[in-house]
């Protein structure tokens, strides 16, 4: 199979497993949300207490476990780290604080507007200017730097924190929170959606598909293998929701499921989620496969999301489906002035490294 095949076959699984998923039980046009899912783990554990948010979902375990069986098979699967974990757990951060206020990930984004959400055409637009951006600081010398090989035990941070996760998911301890309503108790059978994550994460793994990735290819090197993946998402995640879900599918901006119609803060909530994704060299979807693999710099970055969807929610900041609050804008402007000054500051000093290396020759 060629290697377009593939990657459009993996957009066209995760496409067919979201509407499934929502068939079966999850949120509307929340098949799959990192996002939301993290958001709803942070409440589950009580680092917040928004009470309609809180559940384990079961895909993201999935997630991690399929890309790591898949990645310890493969002989890829190595523990590395050290590349500016602080700088990244910022990142993950404000990129949470950007989503939430968004209400969805980039992965989110495109199922939204599979099934006719207007709202998510908006925030499209915002993500590939914050892709843009973020690319402009990267072709100016902008990096985090590499990472180097660490002690094996901690590359199997995410997957013992997954099955620790599945445990509590099961045997339900009294110090888990579960909502009783809103989107944290809408859920598929816990066997399906483990399930649903396991394939997905296993066929990422392989594919390497990322919403920031596939866009940052197009506009930086004119590649387009990632984003055939995201168009099988898109293309079949649509086909889904009208062959299975079509007195659902509405075309337009007001009374779409868990979503807002503020477009200007749907606007800057996906530009400072694109720039903190490509800074970050990926997505959360694909920050969190990597994490499975191994990568100690991608599980801070998942600890800065779930700090960061605590923090949103204990703090105001994630919107709701009546609009987005004043502490969510206050904190999406200041996250995309202090990711800004964060990524001028380092490619400066990379810049300053490399003229005094050039000098000194």
């Amino acid at each position: 199979m060629s290697e377009r095949k593939k990657i459009i076959c993996s957009g066209i699984i995760i496409g067919i497993l979201s509407v499934l998923l929502v068939k079966l039980g999850n949120p509307a046009n929340m098949g799959i949300c990192v996002a939301c899912f993290y958001r709803d783990i942070a409440g589950a554990l009580n680092l917040h207490t928004a009470g309609v948010v809180q559940y384990i979902r079961p895909e993201i375990i999935g997630f991690i476990l399929g890309a790591f069986i898949v990645a310890y098979a493969k002989g890829e699967f190595k523990s590395r780290g050290g590349s500016s974990p602080i700088i990244r757990f910022m990142l993950g951060f404000f990129l949470m604080l950007g989503a939430l206020v968004f209400l969805g990930c980039p992965l989110r984004m495109i199922l939204r507007l599979a099934n006719g959400d207007l709202n998510a055409v908006v925030g499209l637009v915002g993500y590939l200017v914050g892709i843009i951006i973020g690319i402009k600081f990267i072709e100016r010398g902008f990096t985090l730097g590499r990472n180097y090989e660490q002690k094996k035990a901690g590359g199997y941070f995410m997957p013992v924190l997954a099955v620790i996760l599945l445990i509590f998911l099961i045997m339900k301890p009294s110090f888990i929170a579960f909502s009783k309503e809103g989107p944290g108790s809408q859920y598929a059978p816990l066997l399906i959606s483990l399930a649903a994550g396991l394939i997905i994460g296993g066929v990422i793994q392989r594919t390497r598909l990322c919403t920031a990735g596939g866009l940052r290819d197009v506009i930086m090197i004119k590649d387009f293998h990632l984003l055939w993946g995201l168009i099988g998402i898109f293309v079949f995640t649509l086909i889904g929701n009208l062959i299975f879900n079509p007195e659902g599918f509405k075309i337009g901006f007001e009374g779409q499921p868990i979503a807002h119609s503020d477009s200007l803060w749907n606007f800057l909530g996906m530009v400072l989620v694109g720039i903190c994704a490509v800074l970050l060299g990926g997505c959360p979807l694909r920050q969190t496969i990597l994490a499975s693999e191994g990568d100690h710099d991608s599980s801070i970055t998942i600890m800065g999301l779930i700090v960061g969807a605590a923090f949103a929610h204990n703090f105001g900041i994630a919107a709701s489906p009546k609009g987005v609050g004043m502490n969510g804008k206050i904190a999406v402007v200041v996250g995309i002035i202090i990711v800004l000054i964060t990524a001028y500051s380092i490619t400066a000093s990379q810049n300053k490294k490399i003229r005094k290396v050039e000098e000194a020759k």
